[in-house]
């Protein structure tokens, strides 16, 4: 498939509840990928709502990596639908958010250094441009005050009152872009869902 074929078989999948301005604008960042790995990641425009967003990066979750049972807490990107988060939507059983814990892109060198893995300088400029599957590159912002790394396969889950309505604005790292999100969906539903995993499942019946 040429470049071409490719962007006008993205267009299909495009957000329909953009406006024409906010699609011709998140295609044209799609076409310039993956060379704009950079704040036009982020916006500010929801950064004064209380509400927790799909995507969302957040400070102070608990975090667990077992085996080891120890509850730590550390800065997280929520993975939970953004209304299924919402305090809004009535439920049977009280809502649980899925995040995963972002770590420092260096921190992230640092332990592969230590460990002596043999890792090329390719291994890291694939993580930068989306290309690691596992992982979800974020360039540096004002919060995050350096590169990070959302670690997809290392998910966790808290209440939701974890994050109360009047801290979501004091504890917000970032809130990602119709770009950003739309990269993230996309990197979600390779890393979680393989629809030619080459398995066969024949039904028993």
């Amino acid at each position: 498939m040429s470049e071409a074929e490719l962007l006008e078989d993205f267009k299909q999948y495009l957000p329909k509840y953009l406006s024409p301005i906010g699609t011709e604008n998140l295609f044209a960042e799609l076409k310039q990928f993956p060379d704009n790995i950079d704040q036009r990641l982020y916006t500010s425009l929801l950064k004064a709502e209380p509400i927790i967003y799909q995507g969302d990066g957040l400070s102070n979750l608990p975090i667990v990596n077992l085996p080891d049972e120890k509850i730590g807490r550390a800065k997280a990107m929520v993975l939970s639908n953004t209304c299924d988060v919402s305090p809004d939507n009535p439920r049977f059983l009280p809502a649980r958010m899925i995040y995963c814990p972002i770590i420092s892109f260096e921190r992230y060198k640092a332990v592969l250094a230590e460990s002596q893995a043999r890792v090329s300088e390719h291994h890291l400029s694939d993580i930068r441009a989306q290309k690691v599957s596992s992982m979800f590159f974020l360039p540096r912002n004002d919060s995050l005050g350096e590169d990070a790394i959302v670690l997809l396969d290392r998910v966790n889950n808290c209440d939701i009152n974890q994050v109360p309505s009047h801290e979501i604005q004091s504890r917000r790292l970032f809130t990602l872009s119709d770009y950003g999100f739309y990269l993230l969906i996309f990197k979600l539903s390779i890393h979680f869902t393989r629809i030619r995993e080459a398995v066969r499942r024949t039904s028993e019946s």
